[in-house]
């Protein structure tokens, strides 16, 4: 093809937390589609937490970011060829990869979107792979009960949400940690939830007693460190914590100690991790559930979405630090 693919690969393995210079620009022709395959011209790239595990060599699901490799994501794209029937030239889809303007896929890989059903970015927020990590964290480990009390940390992120409004639609009291007044603002505001804590500008135990007086039964963990210690001491019996992910802990090279896990026997707690790429083939069912509460309000969004591939490692950093204000994106240009 004529067309040029400006991608990002990993230069050396970050110490910590990243830096622009982990990073190098690259331009290389785009291929020609094999059958079966896809040209997609990516329209928008989704960057998410679970990224900088791709960045280490350290032993985890999936294998690393190869040094000199794309830096891994999902995409949503249009498609400028097809050797795949399913799929013509101006189609969208999710499933392009990387920090690159181009990608080449298999087409069975590949979900075509309709526009007219939502805007094509949702496909990597609240009707993708986020709002499906909310979906079958919630309904198979939180399994919130009418009345209970739920505690979400990175409130107003992509993930938890849709974790904490999915508790709210099944009548529970839900409390969010977010950073800033802003984002709590919005997590009262525009997600509904009952009670938001700044853990910037509050001591996080006192607040913890204050808006969860009869405890916590389900604690959807997004964060770790701090967090978790003041949360874990405040948990019922029987509840249940959603091991979702640790962004606090993501650039330690020697994780902190945990808290003390000897309540977990005397208050038969559960706590359990997922991954939600095992759980890919429920993606279908997610969208189904989410797309008519979008629509019609039941199920709220925000996107931070900043412009130009140019600007993605120094969004990726500003995400890992919890600069951005809802899911993050970058946008293309077409």
């Amino acid at each position: 093809m004529t067309e040029t693919n400006r991608r990002i690969v990993l230069r050396r393995r970050p110490v910590g937390m990243p830096v622009p210079d982990d990073f190098a620009f690259e331009e290389v022709p785009v291929p020609e589609p094999a059958e079966g395959e896809v040209v997609l011209k990516h329209l928008y790239l989704s960057l998410d937490p679970y990224q900088r595990g791709r960045l280490s060599e350290a032993k985890s699901y999936a294998a690393p970011v190869p040094i000199g490799g794309v830096v891994e994501c999902r995409a949503v794209g249009r498609v400028l060829a097809s050797r795949d029937g399913r799929f013509a030239p101006g189609d969208v889809a999710l499933g392009g990869f990387g920090w690159q303007t181009h990608s080449v896929m298999p087409g069975r890989q590949l979900l075509k979107l309709d526009p007219a059903e939502a805007p094509v970015s949702t496909a990597l927020g609240v009707l993708g792979m986020p709002g499906l990590t909310a979906h079958v964290g919630m309904s198979d480990i939180g399994q919130p009960k009418k009345g209970e009390t739920v505690v979400v940390s990175a409130a107003s992120g992509a993930v938890g949400a849709v974790a904490g409004q999915l508790a709210r639609l099944a009548g529970c009291r839900v409390v969010g940690i977010a950073g800033g007044a802003e984002k709590c603002r919005f997590v009262i505001e525009t997600l509904g939830f009952d009670a938001a804590i700044d853990h910037r500008a509050e001591d996080l135990a006192a607040a913890l007693d204050r808006t969860c007086p009869d405890g916590i039964d389900v604690y959807w963990e997004n964060v770790g460190g701090a967090v978790q210690a003041a949360v874990f001491p405040r948990l019922n019996d029987f509840a249940r914590m959603v091991m979702c992910g640790m962004i606090a802990q993501y650039n330690d090279a020697d994780p902190p100690p945990g808290p003390n896990l000897g309540p977990v026997v005397r208050k038969r707690l559960r706590i359990q991790g997922f991954i939600v790429s095992d759980q890919w083939h429920r993606l279908a069912e997610w969208r189904a559930l989410a797309a008519p509460m979008l629509r019609d309000g039941r199920l709220r969004h925000r996107e931070d979405v900043v412009e130009g591939l140019e600007a993605t490692p120094a969004a990726f950093i500003g995400l890992l630090q919890g600069r951005n204000f809802g899911k993050l994106l970058v946008r293309l240009p077409e």
